[in-house]
């Protein structure tokens, strides 16, 4: 059985180092171990550094080492055709797009009505705690 491929927006990877909590951080913490596969592109990367940066108490090293890790575990795709402007955000377009190029089945938010245009694509927009419940954990 294939795993399924989602992208994960910058909000729930916040969320996710901000409170050990919530199920952004049970997601995350699961990035790597076979449950389901992230997709990255060198945009959304430096996207996550930089929010990570300004909104968490990690510091450089911490940040770094996250993003490396994440990078390894990742599925990394290249962007070659754009959407542009298909959602009210233009940073949630560049989601979009990598969700569109990497073929991931979800993409993990917190700002689903953000997202409603990816059901045109096959991309589902889920919160984390619904792919916990259908990756089954």
């Amino acid at each position: 059985m294939k795993i399924p491929r989602a992208v994960i927006d910058t909000n729930v990877v916040v969320s996710a180092f901000r409170s050990r909590r919530g199920p952004a951080f049970a997601l995350v913490s699961r990035i790597g171990s076979g449950f389901f596969e992230p997709s990255v592109s060198v945009p959304l990367v430096f996207e996550y550094e930089e929010v990570l940066r300004r909104a968490t108490d990690l510091n450089e090293q911490e940040i770094l080492a996250v993003l490396r890790f994440l990078c390894s575990v990742a599925h990394q795709q290249k962007i070659f055709y754009l959407w542009r402007p298909l959602l009210p955000d233009p940073k949630d377009d560049m989601v979009l797009e990598l969700a569109v190029a990497s073929r991931s089945k979800f993409i993990v938010t917190y700002n689903q009505r953000d997202f409603t245009q990816a059901a045109q694509f096959g991309i589902e927009p889920l919160v984390p705690e619904e792919l916990l419940r259908r990756i089954g954990v």
